[in-house]
């Protein structure tokens, strides 16, 4: 697991069939001390998360699969909780 900050939310015309209808949001994922850890990435939404708030992210894909019913989605990063405070 890996907090992250939203900046904010993407869009794509073209995507994998998996993804139709997902909210997709560009996250920053932190490291200590709230330090950018690594460049911004792409991750699935189901809990409306919006631009600002800081969210628990997981990689994990078996998770990614369940949640969009779906065996090979190219998906990785999807939010999985967020941090209150």
């Amino acid at each position: 697991m890996q907090p992250a900050l939203v900046l904010g939310s993407a869009r794509a015309t073209v995507k994998h069939d998996s993804l139709n209808g997902e909210r997709l949001l560009v996250l920053q994922p932190l490291g200590v001390d709230d330090a950018a850890d690594g460049p911004p990435l792409l991750g699935l939404d189901h809990l409306g998360a919006r631009k600002g708030d800081r969210v628990m992210l997981t990689s994990d894909g078996a998770y990614t699969r369940e949640i969009l019913n779906h065996d090979n989605t190219p998906a990785r990063w999807t939010v999985l909780g967020l941090i209150d405070g």
